[in-house]
């Protein structure tokens, strides 16, 4: 072999080198995460941490496109399509809205959602055994709750004879809700007064409408927009000394009364897991429609102190954590 032949040869091989060495490399799925509010870092991180229980690790074999409506429902629709249009290997999406968008977006792209309502009743799903179709993933029922809810709220405010409540109209399940907590507030005997909001300001002005009415505690409906926007909830409740109960727990960690539902950090990481499954080729329509059952009452005693309230033994033996 003479040197031009060798120089020849030579160069072939290394221009094959990069090609052999892409070749080895895993191939790294991008998964959409549409959201109807924005997340924390605590609600991605049990997204990701799903995702690495199956095998998946972000940066590694798995991409995260992250796409968030900031609580404008109206945005859901063109962000669905931009993720079905990229295209995603699988769509996670959390809350009603999400779920509700990107079903309508795609009938081929597999969703796993995470969110506080019924898939059935939403229409999502034929059934929870038997999804059917590109969809399936993990409620927590969170809507469901309400009645519980008020009647905690009731237990530590026996005085109250009349009682906010906060919903957001922009979502499915606000009608639902809203018949549940009339129904037990008419088994108590309480006056319900309900507000909607959807903005930071309509916040404002139903808390000032509660104050104005004499309300003489609030509950703040099961709403992602409204998970996003604890510490606003807790600063105006603090303002006008209003006893207030919330669905999450993040509410209580930053100074609010109370808490009573299903913890969403479990159910991100359910559905990171069931995203990883279908990743590996299992279908959605296969996955049965997981319902978490683990739920978090949670007390903030500093903050019932600051309102002068008693709280009932009977209530602290019931509570899975009291902030002190």
């Amino acid at each position: 072999m003479n040197r031009r032949d060798f120089i020849t040869l030579l160069g072939g091989a290394a221009a094959a080198w990069p090609l052999a060495a892409r070749a080895q490399q895993p191939s790294i799925a991008l998964v959409g995460l549409l959201s109807s509010a924005q997340l924390d870092d605590r609600q991605i991180g049990a997204i990701r941490q799903g995702l690495k229980d199956g095998g998946y690790i972000e940066g590694r074999n798995v991409a995260i496109k992250y796409r968030s409506a900031d609580s404008r429902f109206d945005r859901l629709p063109a962000l669905a399509a931009d993720l079905v249009a990229d295209p995603v290997a699988a769509i996670v999406a959390l809350a009603p809205p999400a779920a509700v968008a990107a079903k309508a977006a795609t009938a081929i792209v597999p969703i796993v959602f995470a969110m506080g309502a019924d898939p059935v009743d939403l229409g999502l799903v034929s059934s929870l055994n038997r999804p059917g179709g590109n969809i399936t993933g993990v409620t927590f029922i969170t809507n469901a709750l309400g009645a519980k809810r008020f009647e905690l709220l009731r237990v530590l405010v026996p005085s109250a004879t009349v009682v906010g409540f906060l919903i957001n109209p922009g979502n499915p399940t606000s009608e639902s809700q809203t018949r549940d907590v009339q129904d037990a507030a008419r088994t108590l005997g309480v006056e319900l007064l309900v507000r909607g909001a959807s903005s930071e300001r309509s916040i404002d002005a139903a808390f000032a409408s509660f104050v104005q009415q004499g309300v003489s505690a609030v509950m703040v409906g099961a709403d992602s927009f409204f998970g996003s926007r604890s510490d606003q909830l807790v600063g105006l409740a603090t303002r006008h000394a209003t006893p207030t109960i919330s669905y999450l727990r993040e509410f209580t960690d930053v100074g609010g009364l109370m808490s009573y539902g299903p913890s969403q950090t479990d159910a991100y990481r359910v559905a990171g897991g069931y995203t990883a499954r279908i990743l590996k080729g299992e279908k959605p329509s296969t996955l049965p429609i997981q319902q978490t059952v683990k739920f978090e009452f949670v007390i903030n005693l500093k903050t019932a102190n600051a309102l002068g309230l008693t709280v009932p033994p009977t209530l602290l033996a019931a509570a899975d954590e009291a902030i002190e």
